[in-house]
């Protein structure tokens, strides 16, 4: 049951943070067309409430869909590669290639999720974790805030590292999988999702 949630993790994520950042830029912009019209009761209760925090929050909404993005490319064989060398090449050569590209893009994220933990870490993490664990945080940095959400902004920063190291892990899952098999994940651009089995009723 996890293995298969995890399988299919990023389609989650970017699922509902796509639905949810739609839904808010659609109520944030009626209020903003609401608050235009002069009608005594409406106007006023129109622009007592705050919505300026929605684009913000979209912001880092789609942050973070791009980050999980990027781990979703990489598991499908969407990510954009030049490969037209290493195609050329005879079998062993281009199996070698493939195999060192995938183990560098691994090492690559790993690198860049680790330096992104580090910067989460001091730029508040740390005084978070220390506070909810009772630890001392004499002398701990407590960290800036967003400006309209006023929130952590380690939080908001938090999408570098996971993002960082799932894309490392489907790397290497692609890779274990390419060496076993030797194939490579591959998306059809042409392929509807429930369109093959819809056919498939009809001609039944």
């Amino acid at each position: 049951m996890l293995s298969k949630v995890f399988d299919h993790l990023e389609e989650a994520l970017i699922t509902f943070l796509m639905g949810a950042a739609t839904l808010i830029i659609f109520v944030a912009v009626v209020h903003r067309y609401l608050s235009g019209f002069d009608i005594p009761v409406v106007q006023d209760f129109v622009l007592s409430i705050n919505m300026a925090w929605a684009q913000e929050l979209c912001i880092i909404m789609f942050v973070w869909m791009a980050k999980f993005g990027a781990a979703y490319g990489v598991r499908t064989g969407i990510h954009v590669g030049v490969d037209v060398l290493i195609n050329k090449l005879s079998t062993p050569w281009r199996n070698k290639f493939i195999v060192f590209g995938l183990l560098a893009g691994a090492l690559f994220t790993a690198v860049v999720g680790t330096l992104g933990a580090t910067f989460v870490w001091d730029n508040g993490a740390h005084y978070a974790f220390y506070s909810w664990f009772g630890g001392n945080m004499d002398g701990l940095y407590e960290g800036p805030t967003t400006p309209d959400l006023e929130w952590r902004t380690w939080t908001v920063y938090s999408a570098i590292p996971l993002g960082s190291y799932l894309m490392c892990t489907r790397f290497l899952q692609v890779a274990v999988q390419f060496i076993k098999t030797g194939e490579l994940p591959h998306h059809d651009h042409g392929h509807v999702d429930g369109l093959d089995d819809e056919d498939t009723a009809e001609v039944k």
